[in-house]
């Protein structure tokens, strides 16, 4: 079966539309195709006509560590947030990659199991936590893995323990292997209810207090350099402020760069490279990005 004729079946998958709707920091160009499967048969479905079709895959999670370039993405997109059922298997939660990383934090808090306090401000999707391994606050994804379920290009499902996984600093197997994650099951330990809930409302008004989330934003751009922190590097070089086109160094935190109104993926992404090219050419460091750069 083809893309055109799972259209014409009623899937809900848009043609040329505009990711922009979607990314966090409102920017980024059409998506060829752009679907939001329902189930895990629907998105079978999806993977077996973009074989047929011969059109590339890219799975966008919830778009927000995400930069999407002005030119859009070839092939088909998928974005899972219709897929988010979250489970309690005891002291395991199992969520569904489209479920938001907050909402299964605060459920694991709500019965009254630790582990991913970290994870109750991190805008992502389960899938995207996993795929990036997300962290903040001293917490990682990888720190409450036990197994995570993909679904690979050949339409095969498969399960990866924690050590398969190959997690890093901001990397996973996945990104390697091109797999689409599916599912993940978090191993999580007995707590008090309440010292955990509050440990995540702390959590997020801390976030609030330092972060800029009143504008669009892709949040952190740039992995931390060894012995170094992002942000005060970016003040100390007098990058904090620093506009191109409609995207800026954060005045309230450094290692944002939002959206002040009318940026594009071009903004972002020369913004990035001055920043680049200012601290290698001052410090003799080389920043990475830690946002996800994708598209043509």
């Amino acid at each position: 079966m083809k893309i055109d004729e799972l259209i014409a079946l009623g899937m809900n998958i848009k043609e040329k539309i505009a990711l922009s709707k979607y990314t966090f920091t409102k920017t980024g160009g059409c998506a060829q195709y752009l679907a939001f499967p329902k189930s895990l048969s629907e998105l079978e479905k999806l993977v077996a006509a973009a074989k047929v079709d011969k059109l590339p895959i890219t799975v966008i999670g919830n778009a927000s560590n995400l930069i999407i370039s002005d030119n859009g993405i070839d092939g088909l997109v998928i974005i899972l947030t219709d897929m988010n059922e979250i489970k309690l298997d005891g002291n395991y939660v199992e969520a569904q990659a489209g479920a938001r990383i907050i909402d299964t934090s605060f459920f694991a808090g709500n019965h009254s199991l630790s582990g991913l306090e970290f994870a109750a401000g991190i805008p992502g999707s389960v899938g995207g936590a996993v795929f990036m391994n997300a962290g903040a606050y001293g917490g990682e994804t990888e720190e409450v893995i036990d197994e995570v379920t993909v679904l690979n290009r050949s339409g095969e499902y498969k399960k990866y323990n924690h050590d398969e996984m190959k997690f890093s600093y901001r990397h996973s197997l996945v990104q390697d292997t091109g797999d689409i994650v599916v599912a993940a099951r978090f191993v999580l330990k007995p707590g008090d209810k309440h010292k955990i809930l509050d440990q995540m409302k702390y959590l997020n008004a801390l976030r609030r207090y330092k972060q800029p989330l009143e504008y669009p934003s892709c949040g952190s751009v740039f992995k931390r350099p060894t012995g170094h922190f992002v942000g005060p590097m970016l003040i100390k070089a007098g990058l904090q402020g620093k506009q191109i086109g409609g995207a800026q160094v954060s005045t309230k935190h450094a290692g944002f760069i939002v959206n002040k109104g009318g940026a594009t993926a071009t903004d972002y992404l020369n913004l990035i490279h001055y920043i680049q090219e200012t601290i290698k050419r001052e410090r003799g460091i080389d920043l990475e990005t830690e946002v996800r750069i994708i598209g043509k």
